[in-house]
């Protein structure tokens, strides 16, 4: 777990000091580094992004009339102060203006316009060694790369292709996924040999490359797709079986006419199924058997690969006798009669023959017949002409045709009939669905993706980095050249309805190819059978090991059982799962419904290994080091692009809902799989993204409209490093909502070699909270000499560039008046002139243990704003953010501004009830009167006795225990003192207690009483006089409590101005008893301080 702490320097280095003196120490960086920024912030007319047109009426306004304002300033203070009730804010006047006055502005103003951590878990848990036969490239990735691709479609369907396409868009289509398919191997084969490959292949490459999330998406995406290509070959081996060498096999006939098709559907499944149980034993019984068989399968495929190009050669010279009957130009399904005629001679005459009766309602010459049939004559052409027959001619451009369309020759003479309701009865060759250009590319797409055969089987090749490439791209150049020279020369020498009819209905029920090859068709029928039965069981060898490899990595919970397997590493449960998905693509029973799925998986993988290998080359992350050197990150961008057009061109729908399977286990896997560091390029590209953000962010501040709070929340931790107050994270998670930055941070005292561990303890536990909390940031720790140094080094320096905080949070001290901790308080006043001097706002959360948790719901209850002075609108802005969140939601936000004596209330909130308008703000307004009255007793006693008390521990030498007595003493006094005022309001006033009233002139008189009676070499503090300035002070805090107990005692939340610490240091103690009058009595108190800048706008 990476760890950032900031350890500084207990003292100066001699001038003398530079690098060369100590090696082993960096360099101090200069001074000047860290104060453009602190310059920056000073200056209040550079806010915001400097538009005139948005110029604020808030704070910076205040800054033109400041000279005006100083310079009467020592003439008027001492009169401006005192007749105020706002006295304990009076320093805060001059850079932050009262409510009222800000109010009155605005409404004059017209201006409306890593290094790998778990290091692959190598050294955790290691795989397994697996007893399967370790191989080379050219029987471990050649030979399962070249019988995957010539597979199923090169024999059933790309005859069918080259006739509705016609040569030059089948050339297209051919060409446009080799080259898909190409771009994709090279860009595999950089990522393959960028380091070992262990079992897992394609998703391994995926994962280490884009990380579990992407590589667990599209690592199952994958499987399926592989999973799905091996229901497609057994529907291969099947259509192969029931159609070309025994259709007397079939269970299930046509009863009526038009019910072949699904009859043959129902015979699909049911020998699908029993094929499906027969291969998945092989594949039980262990690899080294199915690579045994492999070798058998593909010297089938080179014979009848061989055989075809024999029959082309031998079309040349003597063209095979293949008749084709024609009735006009349509093609007839030659299954049901034997001679092309309608009449021939018999014993008595001329008799009809058997195409006579399935036209005619008779035998017999007088019956009625077909109008088609019998206005067109019958015609036989010959069905493969040869190669040097110019047939090629004919061949070279598209005929689609719709579901149930006739096929037909192109220039034949016909006259065409007006009733064709008894076409489907009729033996006529129909095309059995809609042909398009897209559909054809979705159909030929899965026959060259078995460029992945080798890859999955990675763990078994003795070497990984070598065998792929090399076989992979020699697989691919020889399977294209096929595929190409097969297509011209399918067009050179095969009539064009033979090509169009897909089962050979015109062949007597022949494979069309297999009438092609030489010397016997049933080379190609044979050959093409066991092609189709060795890639189905490639692909079931292939689809468990990679399900096995995504669930041994743990980062789908649900699939790690089907981690497990054999003793020899044979992935047991997985093979059975894939069986169970395999069933369901039989089920479908029709290859061509099933081919255009397994393009969409297999184009989304292979756009992602594309990506991969783009996003690792244009990083160029140090770890990049592929030997495989002929690839760039252009070729990967184009290759990335093919698949995705790809995609859409076979059919948007599919790939939409391809892209939603991915996205769900993206996010499922984000959600719930574990986390995974495997220097991935997306955290690299990541980390490029956020550098190139953070540069941009750099130039200025944030726009107003831009502000939100970025908060560094301040912890204190207890003797065993665990959180003290765990609502405050609570209440950050309330505050932001996972917007936002966040930083949590909390400080160790003594020296980083020593609390090193704790350190680390320390980090845990508050990471561990934040998850519980669900709050979203990050944690920094600083381990410093003392706690005061070390909350400003995180004032200071948390946050980089322009991700840094604008606003703390930290708890209220409650035991600062413990004797016990004599510099808590200090440390607090000290931090709140910290975050002054760095313009960032402050917020004080008081009772912050009784705050709610996330769980918590408020069914009512009030949040009330007390807006004293304008600080930038924090005050405004931090209900709103609250009321975002669930807890607060249902809580009404109300806001409560104090009119003095000389201030119109009726008007203050009429302009008040606008602002907020115009800030798009629901809020209850409320302009509460304090009037000018005298300082009252109690008022009085309170501050002579926090000057007592505070000038007791200045001057008084006491032990801890003496202390402590003394502090309860006042505290007595105090309590005794509150009952007599009580008291007072009921009986008459006696002449030995102190006045109800203490006026100016009182005070006066009183001074001239009270002298020094130093005894014992001290001063009496029971006869100390009360400072004036604190005693406004403390009538200020007495008078605004009272007003906010008697509104706001029962609210939910009280947000609260916080007055500034006083100028002069000598007052800090002082500062902290007029917070706890302020606040005294409220449950929940926010006390808010500006930084300095508007937060909030009224504009769009």
């Amino acid at each position: 777990m990476s760890q950032r702490f900031v350890v500084t320097p207990a003292a100066e280095e001699p001038r003398g000091a530079g690098p060369e003196d100590s090696p082993g120490r960096e360099p101090e960086a200069p001074r000047e580094d860290a104060l453009p920024i602190l310059r920056y912030c000073r200056e209040p007319s550079r806010y915001g992004d400097g538009t005139p047109r948005e110029s604020s009426p808030f704070i910076n306004s205040v800054e033109v009339e400041r000279d005006t304002f100083l310079a009467g300033r020592n003439m008027a203070q001492e009169g401006f102060c005192e007749g105020k009730n706002m006295a304990l804010f009076e320093e805060e006047m001059d850079s932050n203006p009262m409510v009222s006055s800000l109010l009155n502005k605005l409404a004059n103003y017209t201006n409306l316009s890593q290094g790998v951590v778990e290091h692959e878990e190598d050294e955790d848990r290691r795989r397994r060694e697996s007893k399967a036969p370790h191989m080379g490239t050219f029987i471990g990735v050649y030979l399962p790369c070249l019988q995957n691709i010539l597979g199923v479609i090169l024999f059933l369907r790309l005859t069918w292709i080259v006739g509705v396409a016609g040569v030059l868009e089948s050339l297209l289509i051919v060409s446009v996924c080799c080259t898909c398919t190409m771009l994709t191997a090279i860009s595999m084969s950089a990522i393959a040999t960028n380091g070992v490959v262990p079992a897992g292949g394609s998703y391994y490459m995926i994962s280490r490359s884009l990380g579990p999330e992407f590589g667990g998406a599209v690592g199952l995406c994958f499987y399926l797709g592989t999973t799905f290509a091996g229901a497609m070959y057994i529907l291969g081996t099947i259509e192969i079986f029931l159609t070309y060498i025994s259709p007397s096999a079939a269970v299930f006939r046509a009863e009526v006419a038009g019910g072949e098709a699904a009859a043959m559907l129902h015979n699909m499944r049911v020998y699908g199924s029993c094929t499906l149980a027969l291969m998945a034993a092989v594949v039980f019984v262990g690899v080294k058997y199915v690579n045994k068989l492999a070798l058998v399968f593909l010297a089938c495929v080179v014979l009848s690969i061989l055989a075809i190009y024999a029959g082309v050669i031998k079309t040349a010279f003597d063209s095979p006798d293949i008749p084709v009957c024609l009735l006009g130009n349509r093609t007839l399904s030659w299954l049901s009669f034997d001679v092309c005629a309608k009449e021939h001679p018999g014993l008595n005459g001329t008799a009809t023959t058997a195409l006579w009766g399935l036209f005619c309602n008779g035998s017999a010459p007088s019956a009625t017949c077909d109008e088609y049939f019998t206005q067109n004559n019958l015609t036989v052409i010959q069905g493969i002409p040869g190669v040097a027959s110019g047939v090629v001619l004919d061949n070279l451009w598209s005929t689609y045709m719709d579901k149930g369309s006739f096929v037909e020759k192109e220039g034949t003479p016909s006259v065409p009939a007006p009733d064709e309701a008894r076409a489907s009865s009729l033996p006529y060759v129909l095309t059995d669905i809609m042909t398009h250009f897209t559909l054809l590319v979705g159909i030929y797409f899965p026959s060259v993706t078995g460029i992945m055969a080798g890859s999955n089987r990675s763990g078994d090749l003795r070497d990984a980095q070598k065998s792929i490439p090399t076989g992979t791209i020699l697989a691919i150049a020889t399977t294209s050249f096929i595929y190409l020279s097969c297509v011209v020369l399918f067009g050179a020498c095969i009539e064009g309805v033979v090509l169009r009819d897909k089962f050979g209905e015109a062949l007597q029920g022949k494979l069309v190819i297999g009438m092609l090859a030489w010397p016997s068709p049933w080379v190609i029928v044979i050959g093409s059978f066991f092609s189709t039965c060795g890639a189905g069981l490639q692909s079931l060898t292939g689809a468990p090991r990679l399900l096995q490899a995504i669930a041994r990595d743990g980062i789908i919970p649900f699939l790690q059982v089907f981690g497990h397997g054999k003793a020899n590493g044979e992935p047991t449960w997985a093979l059975l799962l894939t069986a169970l998905i395999c069933e369901i693509g039989i089920l479908i029973a029709s290859l061509d419904s099933v081919a255009p799925i397994l393009s969409m998986f297999f184009l989304m993988c292979y756009m992602f290994v594309n990506l991969a290998c783009a996003v690792q080359t244009l990083l160029r992350t140090p770890n990049w080091r592929p030997r495989f050197k002929y690839y760039h990150w252009t070729l990967s961008f184009l290759g990335m692009s093919l698949c995705l057009a790809l995609m859409f061109i076979c059919s948007w729908y599919y790939a939409l809902c391809a892209m939603l399977i991915a996205s769900c286990i993206y996010k499922y896997i984000e959600y719930r799989g574990a986390e995974k560091e495997w220097g991935d390029g997306i955290r690299g590209l990541s980390l490029n993204a956020a550098r190139y953000a953070l540069l941009r962010v750099e130039h200025g501040p944030p726009h107003t409209k831009n502000w939100r709070p970025q908060v560094l929340v301040m912890l204190n931790l207890d003797a065993e490093q665990a959180v003290k107050h765990p609502r405050l994270l609570s209440f950050t998670s309330q505050l932001k909502a996972g917007k936002g930055l966040t930083i949590v941070g909390s400080v160790l005292e003594g020296t980083y070699l020593d609390k090193h561990a704790e350190a680390q303890r320390a980090e845990e536990n508050i990471r561990s909270l934040m998850a519980m909390e669900k709050t979203k940031g990050f944690c920094q720790l600083v381990v410093s000499s003392s706690l005061r140094d070390g909350t400003s080094h995180l004032i200071q320096s948390a946050g980089l560039g322009g991700m840094k905080h604008n606003t703390v949070l930290m708890a209220w001290p409650e035991a600062w008046r413990q004797t016990d901790n004599p510099l808590s308080w200090k440390n607090f006043v000290d931090t709140v002139r910290d975050t002054t001097a760095a313009h960032q706002a402050l917020l004080v959360a008081k009772n912050v243990d009784l705050f709610p948790q996330n769980q918590e719901r408020f069914s009512d209850g009030n949040i009330d704003v007390w807006w004293v002075v304008h600080d930038g609108g924090m005050l405004m802005l931090l209900p709103f953010l609250l009321h975002q969140h669930k807890v607060w939601r249902k809580c009404r936000m109300r806001i409560f501004t104090v009119a003095q004596v000389d201030d119109n209330s009726i008007q203050m909130k009429k302009d008040l009830q606008m602002f907020l308008y115009q800030l798009r703000i629901s809020a209850e307004v409320e302009v509460v009167e304090m009037v000018e009255n005298d300082i009252s007793a109690f008022t009085y006693e309170k501050t002579l006795m926090m000057e007592q008390r505070s000038q007791m521990l200045k001057q008084m030498q006491l032990s801890k225990n003496e202390r402590e007595r003394e502090a309860q003493l006042i505290h007595d006094r105090n309590t005794a003192s509150h009952s007599a005022v009580a008291a007072k309001t009921q009986a008459p006033p006696t002449p030995d207690r102190v006045q109800m009233t203490w006026t100016k002139e009182k005070l006066v008189t009183e001074k001239h009483k009270i002298k020094d009676a130093s005894t014992g070499g001290f001063k009496d503090i029971f006869n100390l006089k009360p400072n004036q300035s604190n005693v406004r002070r403390m009538h200020t805090a007495v008078k605004l409590n009272g007003v906010v107990l008697s509104k706001s005692q029962d609210a939910q939340l009280v947000l609260l101005n916080m007055p500034g610490p006083p100028k002069n240091r000598q007052g800090d103690e002082n500062y902290m008893e007029f917070l706890e009058v302020l606040t005294e009595g409220l449950n929940r108190v926010l006390l808010v301080r500006g930084g300095g800048r508007e937060v909030i706008t009224i504009y769009s």
